[in-house]
């Protein structure tokens, strides 16, 4: 196939009439031409082994790169993909350099002086002792024998230049793949490093700097991504909807909340969330703190906790959320935006966090979310004692009255209105009968 406004295309007549006008087309056809069969006219001299005829199969060496990128950007392990390349041009050199090494040597004389390549019976074994030799320069370990002839010095010493700059392309990408991998680690998972050097700077260390240690451990074992939105923030919208969607999609589901809630709206909710991982003992929040985002737990159990940060009122498990009660306005609510409760969690817990800001967004289009929220809310708050039922019935009563009094307001602003209107049109008419009467009086003037 090929690409077309960056589609792929892949019907055989298009594929077929885009490939004969291409360039690569009459390079194809050179490639594959038999020239070999030249070896068979008679006077046509032959080097040892292959035909020398037979070079225009490096013709295509343009579509090997050109594989060989393709490969790169779209496999899953491209670093492994770069070493098994350069292993590759590693094998392919010490080759070349081995065949020329025959060659010399055949040119020479086999076996007349100890450099050359002593003529063995075997062809395997000639081309194995061309093939060490050539590992031995290109390798530069030396321990060859001493050249005899000015051929066999320029030789080696063209020999030992060629290792030189292939030693400094194999370190370069040797180098180059450890850095990508650092650079792929680093932005998928933050460096402890600089954290602990602050808290040694500080003087803190011990047992705090020991589970900012683990915590980063945990991220890396367990594969958890805290920084989504960094790595997809280069991506347009939609794109990152669905990435987004096709990770955490299955997990968002399982949130009781959400179970009901078409797909399409789950797919512009998960851009909106961002998975945080606490520890084990880390509090989630504390009772009293201002409230700014609501949390859904993914994975892990959270415990709600009293006063004293050890007994266990209740346990929180996977589907569950909390952290609402702040957030939304419930008619009664003595706390206010103060969070109700302690949360702490059990052992290590990966939680999608939502903001105060995304949530009345949401909840602003779903209406039943809201009323489903609320009706929890009002549920908890009842049960700790922090819903003033009389406040909560003035607050209603209130809401009915401005509501009634808006209705009132927009009732009198239509018939404001409407005689607005009715006056605009009396003043038009107005207007036009004085026109009339002053074009009259003018005719009779005249």
């Amino acid at each position: 196939g090929f690409l077309e406004d960056g589609i792929l295309v892949q019907d055989v007549s298009r594929t077929r009439r885009h490939y004969l006008g291409s360039w690569t087309f009459p390079w194809d056809v050179m490639a594959v031409l038999p020239t070999e069969l030249l070896c068979l006219l008679p006077g046509v001299p032959r080097v040892p082994g292959v035909p020398a005829a037979r070079a225009n199969r490096c013709l295509r060496v343009p579509r090997l790169f050109e594989a060989f990128d393709r490969c790169e950007t779209r496999t899953g392990w491209p670093n492994v993909f770069r070493m098994a390349k350069l292993m590759l041009y590693l094998l392919l050199g010490i080759h070349w350099h081995g065949c020329l090494y025959f060659a010399l040597s055949a040119h020479l004389g086999l076996g007349v002086d100890p450099w050359v390549c002593p003529s063995f019976t075997r062809l395997l074994h000639r081309y194995l002792h061309s093939f060490y030799f050539s590992t031995l320069v290109l390798a530069t370990v030396g321990d060859t024998p001493a050249p005899q002839r000015e051929e066999e010095f320029l030789f080696i010493t063209a020999g030992f230049l060629l290792a030189v700059l292939g030693f400094a392309t194999i370190t370069g990408n040797i180098s180059t793949v450890i850095v990508n991998l650092s650079t792929a680690d680093a932005a998928f998972y933050p460096d402890a490093g600089p954290v602990r050097q602050y808290l040694r700077a500080r003087g803190v260390g011990g047992r705090l700097e020991g589970r900012v240690v683990r915590w980063h451990q945990h991220l890396r074992a367990q594969r958890k991504l805290p920084a989504e939105r960094e790595v997809l923030q280069h991506l347009p919208r939609g794109l990152q909807a669905e990435v987004a969607a096709s990770v955490h999609l299955a997990a968002l589901r399982r949130v009781g909340l959400f179970r009901s809630w078409e797909h399409g709206v789950l797919r512009q909710l998960v851009l909106r969330l961002r998975p945080q991982v606490f520890g084990p003992g880390e509090f989630v929040c504390r009772r009293g703190d201002v409230g700014r985002e609501m949390y859904f737990i993914r994975e892990g159990h959270l415990a709600v906790v009293a006063e004293d940060g050890v007994t266990q009122l209740a346990v929180l498990g996977e589907g569950l959320y909390f952290g609402e009660i702040s957030l939304i306005n419930i008619k009664g609510n003595t706390a206010g935006n103060r969070r109700t409760a302690n949360i702490l969690s059990i052992g290590y817990s990966d939680l999608f966090c939502l903001g105060k800001e995304d949530l009345e967004e949401v909840l602003a289009e779903f209406p039943c979310a809201r009323a489903a929220m609320e009706a929890k809310g009002r549920e908890l708050l009842l049960r700790m004692g922090r819903l003033n039922t009389g406040a909560e019935a003035a607050a209603m009563v209130a809401e009915a009255e401005a509501e009634r009094r808006l209705r009132g307001l927009e009732v009198a602003l239509e018939g404001l209105q409407t005689r607005a209107a009715r006056l605009l049109a009396q003043l038009e008419a107005s207007a036009l009968r004085v026109a009339l009467r002053v074009q009259r009086l003018e005719g009779r003037l005249r």
